[in-house]
């Protein structure tokens, strides 16, 4: 019998991939692989790396973590050239099989197409349907694969108006990297919703989904690729384009709730220091006298420091993580299932024995997780057990590249706060407003035209969502034929 270790962590939304670019570096693949690295946080089911020589595609693609796939010697060689694109994925579309991993990469009639795709398009099966009807073979389950199917059909001259022709036709979040026979690609989505960053080492220009993936190459940070830009890397140069029509950005509000490391810098702020200031936020909106501020590890632990210098009331780690614990292990008998619980998260019960604690944890999904964190503390003598989240109750779905529950299994869509109190037995329960989640990244939330995609939290989507609302159409026209 195999048990997941990560019983804390089961509960989550997963993001789902992080993207890495480079052009002009010697060895490109060895940067791609640090990058990536650097974003493992983003997708743990599977990488891959394309680069290009200058003649001719080299790939791999593997199931599980960047270590133990691209820390060989053997791998890395044969990546040879002088750009490189890297992918890790958390799969959102598509089944959890290698064809699924990417870059994907075709020959196309111009030359040979690699894409990495971070987000996720909302009428991708619409699309998919009308190039199946055209003769189009997909060789995968990927929302991404329309894209190459989409610039392989287009009757535009040259890669890059190809690929702007087949970004045209789609709907949805995509942030991507691009490696083609006429250079990188990197482009974002007309909202921005999914992020994009630029960097420079020496004359290498990269791409990544984030500043951490810089950093760890000791590349600097040159500012994000702006929503709706496309720019083309190549010998000649950097040249931006921006071919679609220019509307209002709504990056995605949860990249600085619990998505980006706490050590990015997201649209130019410090992840860090805004969930500091939710905690902070937190606590003047929910106060609660207790002993202690205790972050469920490790995500909750920003807020929890913010909710703790804002309350006075002090932090301490009543739950001890270990690091040392695989994904899995076998157990010998169900008997002894339920002790696998705390291989990795673990009461510090010395300190919670006898005290009224505030658990501070960035979301609440379907509730699992908080019902073994509140017992684990009851369990350790904890006299007294409140919960505080750092972003609002999740109400809705994301159709934009997060693997969210169907709205029908996240707690927050079927019962009130109080309700949802009661289900994790918790002493009390409290969520951060919108407007304080706004406040906390230095904003006002305009009701009529919000900055961010919140829509998780408001069901205020900022795209039209075909392929769910053909869905809906389909299961209504069912249940009426079954009548």
């Amino acid at each position: 019998m195999t048990l997941t270790t990560n019983p804390f962590d089961d509960d989550k939304l997963r993001e789902e991939c992080g993207v890495f670019g480079i052009w002009g570096a010697d060895n490109a693949a060895s940067f791609v692989a640090l990058g990536l690295h650097a974003l493992q946080h983003r997708g743990q089911e599977a990488a891959g790396i394309t680069t290009f020589d200058g003649r001719h595609f080299h790939s791999h693609r593997a199931m599980g973590h960047v270590a133990g796939n691209f820390d060989r010697d053997d791998i890395i060689r044969k990546l040879a050239g002088r750009a490189g694109i890297g992918h890790v994925r958390y799969s959102t579309t598509g089944e959890t099989a290698l064809r699924n991993v990417q870059p994907l990469f075709a020959e196309l009639a111009e030359g040979g197409f690699a894409v990495a795709h971070n987000g996720n398009l909302s009428n991708a099966m619409k699309v998919r349907r009308t190039l199946n009807r055209r003769g189009s073979i997909f060789q995968s389950t990927s929302d991404t694969e329309v894209i190459i199917h989409l610039v392989a059909t287009s009757a535009r001259s040259g890669t890059l108006d190809r690929l702007t022709d087949a970004l045209k036709q789609v709907e949805g979040a995509y942030s991507l990297v691009v490696l083609t026979d006429e250079g990188l690609v990197a482009c974002r989505d007309p909202l921005g919703i999914r992020p994009l960053v630029m960097g420079k080492l020496g004359e290498a220009t990269i791409f990544a989904s984030e500043t951490v993936a810089l950093d760890v190459i000791g590349a600097n940070f040159i500012r994000d690729v702006e929503p709706g830009e496309l720019i083309l890397v190549n010998d000649s140069g950097i040249r931006s384009f921006r071919p679609f029509q220019q509307v209002e950005p709504r990056p995605c509000i949860f990249e600085h709730v619990y998505f980006s490391r706490p050590d990015s810098i997201a649209e130019g702020i410090s992840v860090y220091e805004v969930r500091k200031n939710i905690g902070a936020e937190l606590s003047r909106e929910s106060p609660i006298d207790a002993d202690y501020v205790v972050p469920v590890p490790d995500s909750g632990v920003p807020a929890a420091i913010g909710f703790s210098q804002a309350s006075g009331i002090p932090f301490e780690l009543g739950i001890i993580r270990s690091h040392y614990v695989g994904r899995t292990f076998i157990q010998p008998s169900q008997d002894v299932r339920h002790m696998g619980v705390k291989l990795k998260h673990n009461a510090n019960s010395a300190l919670v024995d006898g005290k009224s604690i505030v658990l501070i944890d960035d979301s609440i999904v379907r509730g699992t997780t908080s019902v073994k964190i509140v017992q684990m503390m009851r369990d350790a003598g904890a006299r007294e057990v409140h919960m505080r989240i750092a972003s609002p109750p999740t109400r809705h779905s994301c159709f934009y590249g997060v693997d969210t529950p169907e709205r029908a299994k996240l707690l927050a869509a079927q019962m009130n706060v109080d309700q949802m109190r009661d289900y994790i037995n918790a002493d009390s329960l409290a969520f951060i407003s919108i407007e304080g989640l706004y406040r906390a990244l230095g904003q006002e939330r305009n009701n009529a035209l919000p900055q961010r995609c919140d829509a998780c939290f408001t069901g205020a989507y900022p795209t039209t969502l075909t392929d769910v609302a053909d869905k809906e159409r389909a299961a209504s026209l069912s249940l009426v034929a079954s009548r």
